[in-house]
């Protein structure tokens, strides 16, 4: 695929925005989907749990590779994502009112089908191709940078934290839904702890790490966190939409709003992931009435 542009931006002096919005499915989940399918073994189906943009990912991997895929998600799951999901060819499951109740019912589902799991965030393959972000700013952006990126289960900022090592001159923060913070309870810990996960409309953030799961350990302590609010987040909506005719969903700009919010301590050049488009007109047109 193409790398997605970087873009120069007035967020901050010389800041730029990576636009992550251009991947074919609108969403930089595409990355580690792609890896995961190719990952496979032969003629062993795949079944993975989604809040919708991994399972995008899934199909559009499916689509090109012919590979078996299931996918997961709850009967709350986005319905932009759901209807492009369904579009693709995989068999499509709902279940459960939340994202930990669909991924609990995927493992089942794997393990009585003799299927591989894909975990979203928490598979070798699939961190390792969201990591194939920080080889495109190889390319396109001299350090030292100060790059931020959303935080879910932990995928992303898991496959970032091995490039910046590798590099050195990267300085990585996290920005997790102030209504779930998993990753950062859990690398605070040093183990996976399971914490309260409150109501976002940022559908792509919420839910708690698998047991076992590596992203923390992966991430460590070198990663700043931080968390925003749903109205820090539609302000970070309005933002992008206002200065740079940008439709982002509500995961997809949390490093924004972080930004906006003054949460983002800079050194050198500032990189803003913007990492996914994929949101309703109605939950779109709703967040720029707010303001």
């Amino acid at each position: 695929m193409a790398p997605t542009p970087l873009v120069s931006s007035e967020l901050a002096p010389g800041a730029a925005l990576k636009l992550e919005t251009f991947q074919p499915t609108g969403a930089f989940k595409v990355r580690g989907a792609l890896a995961a399918v190719a990952a496979l073994p032969d003629g062993v189906p795949a079944v993975t749990a989604s809040a919708g943009n991994h399972g995008l990912g899934m199909g559009y991997a499916a689509a090109r590779s012919g590979a078996d895929v299931t996918v997961v998600v709850s009967t709350r799951a986005s319905r932009a994502k759901v209807e492009r999901i369904a579009a693709y060819p995989v068999r499509l499951v709902q279940h459960g009112t939340t994202y930990d109740e669909a991924e609990a019912h995927a493992t089942a589902l794997s393990a009585r089908s003799s299927g591989h799991y894909v975990s979203a965030y928490n598979d070798p393959a699939v961190i390792a191709g969201q990591g194939t972000l920080g080889r495109e700013l190889d390319r396109q952006a001299d350090g030292p940078l100060t790059v931020v990126a959303p935080v879910g289960g932990g995928g992303l900022l898991a496959g970032l934290s091995l490039w910046a090592r590798e590099r050195g001159d990267v300085r990585l923060v996290g920005v997790e839904s102030a209504v779930s913070r998993g990753v950062s309870a859990s690398v605070a810990a040093g183990r996976v702890v399971e914490v309260e996960v409150g109501e976002t409309f940022a559908d792509g953030l919420p839910g708690n790490l698998e047991p076992g799961c590596v992203t923390p350990g992966v991430i460590g302590p070198d990663a700043a966190l931080t968390a925003v609010t749903d109205d820090q987040i539609r302000t970070a909506l309005r933002w992008l939409f206002r200065e740079h005719g940008l439709v982002a969903e509500g995961a997809g700009a949390a490093g924004v709003a972080a930004v906006l919010a003054g949460k983002v301590e800079v050194t050198g050049r500032l990189v803003v992931l913007v990492s996914g488009r994929n949101i309703t007109a109605e939950t779109f047109a709703d967040a720029l009435r707010a303001g």
